[in-house]
């Protein structure tokens, strides 16, 4: 089989540093997100989603110095391709790989282990984002902030007037934020969120991890 060529998916060289790959996992994957393409058809959102995902399987086997070492043992072997769609058949081909066991586990129809099975593409960047993420999804998802601080003020004037407006306010406020927050990952909200609201975010996290050049 033709084996995925991650080091072109990422644009680094075989001996890049852990640094340099989850640096260029960052540029890569802000570049291919498929919510980046808000009129985008539906074949153009279907080759950036396979090669969004290719870019997160790349990340994932490279940023694991075991995973990499596996890895580079079938590179020195196999022929590449640039084809992202590849890396679907190379997790499902040699879906025991990184548990050690070369792909025997997958050839006699056993289950792949948890570790070995394809990552989940928007599982890998909100990881990999997570900081600056947070702020952009939080500050654009303030429903209940806003809400408890309207409640909180209205409740407080009854019973003791401006003062009590002023604890209320502050109080409701409060509340509403953990409202907003509480059970939510920073991929949860972010995947929760329009297709608008995502392209927004992403171009704003593309210009602080790429600079102007975006």
């Amino acid at each position: 089989m033709s084996l995925p060529d991650y080091y072109k998916l990422l644009n680094i060289t075989k001996s890049a540093t852990q640094d340099e790959i989850r640096q260029a996992y960052k540029k890569e994957s802000l570049r291919t997100h498929p919510d980046r393409l808000v009129n985008a058809t539906a074949a153009e959102k279907q080759r950036a989603t396979e090669k969004f995902q290719a870019v997160a399987d790349a990340y994932y086997v490279l940023s694991d110095p075991a995973r990499r070492k596996e890895y580079d043992v079938l590179y020195a072997t196999e022929s590449r391709t640039d084809d992202p769609t590849s890396s679907s058949n190379f997790f499902s081909t040699f879906a025991n790989m990184f548990g050690g066991a070369a792909g025997a586990g997958a050839a006699a129809g056993a289950e792949p282990s948890p570790g070995a099975r394809q990552p989940d593409a928007e599982g890998v960047f909100a990881d990999v984002f997570e900081e600056l993420l947070r702020p952009e999804v939080h500050r654009r998802a303030p429903l209940w902030t806003y809400m408890g601080a309207v409640c909180g003020a209205g409740i407080g004037f009854i019973v003791a007037n401006v003062p009590g407006a002023m604890v209320g306010g502050l109080a409701g406020n409060r509340l509403g934020a953990v409202r907003d927050a509480k059970g939510k990952s920073v991929a949860a909200v972010f995947n929760d969120l329009g297709g608008q609201q995502k392209a927004e975010i992403l171009r704003a996290l593309a210009m602080k991890v790429l600079g102007s050049a975006l």
